[in-house]
């Protein structure tokens, strides 16, 4: 597959700059192509398959003029894209997908190639899974959180300021309760907001099969803070499918205690930052509009310990 071979835009990728950007992504996505060339002859890549994509970048598979496989992933730079280089960085490829090169001023980045149709999503037994996911996270938060980060005492702060007037937009009284009490637990830990490198985003379709290791995390989110505030995207894991086999209180406690265990967390203070990442959600949804809180949302708070 030359190098030159025009790069089309995926729809998926389209419609989702539309949303979240407006004209600005508007613009980006019509720069795209060129970028993608530039990258290409720079780098001296060869494409090697088709392009994929996330709700915020182009991946395109590669090799290098050595022969060796990788991915060039382009996305739009923001402070996102600028902490994600951080982390990755930092991490340096334990239990993390290895960055290869990287452009400041594009945030183009070049990333070792995993297996993309094979996420941890795959394993259908969930301890298993769940105690893969959770011993790649242990090593994760093992690393103390660079410079240069957003910091999680800031966004608690943020958080628990947002909740008055984030309290009057919900239609249900239980509903405005619950948000009051997610509020009450982060301000209780909001003074010890913790210094870990956390991925912020690591659930079953953010693990990939790979080489180097059977299993990589991919697409961190870095933000310094307390591990607790980084279980939430692995007990929401594959929910749809937990809670179609019912018992749902049952398995978020069960996936609880296997994080909690794995990382050697205090499990109130887990419990507490988890509701952190539960009115975090909320904030975000009712910012879109929403005048209730997710049921999803509320099954996994009924799970989670008490005191």
């Amino acid at each position: 597959m030359p190098r030159s071979q025009a790069v089309e835009v995926p729809t998926t990728l389209a419609s989702s700059y539309a949303r979240a950007f407006g004209a600005e992504g508007g613009a980006w996505l019509a720069a795209l192509p060129a970028l993608a060339r530039e990258f290409l002859d720079r780098w001296e890549l060869e494409r090697d398959g088709e392009p994929g994509s996330g709700e915020a970048s182009l991946v395109l598979p590669v090799l290098r003029a050595d022969g060796t496989r990788a991915v060039l992933k382009l996305q739009m730079p923001r402070q996102e894209t600028t902490a994600a280089v951080i982390g990755l960085r930092t991490w340096n490829g334990g239990g993390m997908v290895r960055l290869l090169d990287h452009d400041p001023g594009s945030g183009a980045m070049l990333l070792e190639r995993l297996d993309g149709a094979r996420t941890l999503a795959s394993v259908e037994d969930d301890d298993v899974a769940m105690g893969i996911l959770a011993g790649l996270q242990a090593r994760l938060v093992a690393v103390r959180a660079p410079q240069g980060l957003l910091g999680l005492g800031d966004i608690a702060t943020e958080m628990v300021g947002r909740v008055p007037e984030a309290v009057a937009a919900l239609a249900d009284r239980d509903d405005r309760r619950l948000l009051r009490a997610w509020a009450s637990a982060v301000a209780e830990l909001a003074g010890e907001p913790g210094d870990r490198l956390l991925h912020w985003d690591l659930h079953y379709d953010n693990v990939l099969a790979a080489e180097r290791e059977p299993w990589l995390a991919i697409d961190p989110e870095p933000l310094a803070g307390d591990p607790g505030f980084d279980l939430w995207p692995a007990l929401d894991s594959r929910w749809e499918d937990v809670v179609a086999k019912g018992g749902t209180g049952r398995v978020v406690r069960r996936r609880f205690d296997l994080l909690t265990e794995a990382l050697g967390l205090d499990r109130a203070r887990a419990a507490g930052w988890t509701l952190g990442r539960l009115l975090q959600n909320a904030l975000w949804d009712i910012d879109d509009g929403a005048t209730a809180l997710a049921p999803a949302s509320i099954d996994l708070a009924k799970a989670l310990p008490r005191g």
